[in-house]
């Protein structure tokens, strides 16, 4: 019943195509263009090919949020984010991070989970052929933000903690609390920049968890 409210509140944010034609992708679109691919049989023996174009740097809250479906190189269909477009044996489900995105995935009836195909020009594309070129270089790529992300959440989680116990009715309480570790203006301005760049690393391989993407957002 869940999933039947949900299909239908996604149906109604979709509206039909303008049939112009899929744009190509271009170098300076590289910090807010994503574009991803989906073939899917046709029904004919041959084969459709769906493409799903979204700018990075919405605000998923906004009306204005929208993500483009492309078929066979025609505007086919839009929606406001997060998207979920229908598609035959499944879905295609579109939804932002503050990072970039978090889902481009095809979701099947039978609910097994495809990612879609980034433009090999894309940001996300050449950070997979980097993945499928220098496998071990990436997953060092990826260990190290997960480690940035995991640092900024314990900082975070202190800080706070230092502020929450600051209070005086919390402190008489549960007593006071002091941060280990308290950075300069220089070194909070440092994390978060790292903290940025591994959230967006992150994001061009849509990985995405709640809890680190979520509180480094």
């Amino acid at each position: 019943m869940f999933e039947e409210m949900r299909s239908r509140r996604a149906a109604r944010r979709i509206t039909p195509g303008d049939g112009s034609p899929l744009k190509r992708f271009r170098w300076w679109q590289l910090p807010y263009r994503s574009l991803f691919f989906l073939r899917l049989p046709d029904g004919g023996g041959g084969q459709a090919v769906y493409a799903v174009d979204v700018k990075r740097g919405q605000d998923q809250t906004s009306a204005k949020a929208k993500a483009d479906l492309y078929l066979d190189g025609t505007h086919h269909a839009r929606s406001r984010l997060p998207a979920a477009f229908p598609v035959p044996g499944g879905t295609v489900e579109v939804r932002l991070s503050n990072f970039g995105l978090r889902r481009c995935h095809y979701v099947t009836a039978e609910g097994t989970e495809h990612l879609l195909v980034p433009d090999g020009a894309s940001a996300e594309g050449r950070r997979a052929r980097l993945d499928r070129a220098h496998p071990a270089l990436s997953r060092g790529i990826g260990a190290l933000s997960l480690a940035v992300l995991l640092v900024a959440l314990v900082l975070l989680a202190t800080q706070m903690a230092e502020q929450l116990t600051g209070v005086p009715v919390v402190a008489e309480r549960l007593g006071a609390f002091t941060a280990p570790v308290r950075l300069p203006a220089a070194g909070n301005l440092a994390l978060t920049l790292v903290t940025l760049a591994a959230g967006t690393e992150r994001a061009l391989r849509l990985r995405y968890s709640r809890l680190l993407d979520g509180a480094a957002g």
